[in-house]
């Protein structure tokens, strides 16, 4: 099962989708957490990812995998299993700034998750809502990641809009109890 999460910046996506890992984990999954991001030398991306290292649950199996993501995901996923993939759009950051092939990387990941076995959850950042951006480099990687989304969310069996802190059921039927971690 494939699940697309997206939201703006700070929307509370990623708290969704933990929130949907846990709710995995108490129906008897183990949890990977495929983290994307680099923090290089940005203090603000390193506080981001501290904040995420801090809110996730002990017992989580974790694999920082900023790029070859199709890759990682075919190792990592497995019946039994529920693997968190965030961010996507990190991801592609890192593979269009080293130039990579990404129509080849797009076809690889589509590939994978034909073949998904266990839960997949991937975070996104919507980044098409704005105006179209003035340099070309970011033009292009609004295009994949509006691509990538689409291609997601085709083969997804639900799709989630998260906005406020608040999750919208896109496609595929919302599940009782999701939002409310302590419930689950």
């Amino acid at each position: 099962m494939v699940e697309l999460i997206l939201g703006g910046a700070r929307s509370g996506k990623s708290r969704f989708a933990e929130t949907l890992a846990q709710y995995s984990m108490h129906q008897g999954d183990e949890i990977i957490y495929i983290a994307t991001a680099e923090a290089g030398d940005d203090t603000s991306m390193q506080e981001r990812i501290e904040l995420h290292r801090a809110r996730r649950p002990e017992g989580w199996g974790l694999i920082e995998s900023p790029l070859d993501l199709p890759e990682t995901l075919s190792r990592a996923m497995a019946p039994g299993r529920c693997v968190l993939v965030d961010c996507l759009t990190l991801w592609l950051t890192n593979e269009l700034l080293r130039e990579r092939d990404m129509t080849a990387a797009l076809e690889a990941l589509d590939d994978v998750l034909a073949h998904a076995e266990g839960r997949i959850l991937i975070v996104s950042n919507e980044v098409g809502q704005g105006v179209v951006p003035m340099n070309a480099l970011s033009r292009r990687f609004v295009d994949l990641s509006g691509t990538a989304h689409q291609r997601i969310a085709q083969r997804a069996s639900h799709a989630w809009w998260v906005v406020a802190g608040l999750p919208q059921c896109l496609k595929g039927a919302p599940m009782p109890a999701l939002g409310h971690p302590e419930g689950t």
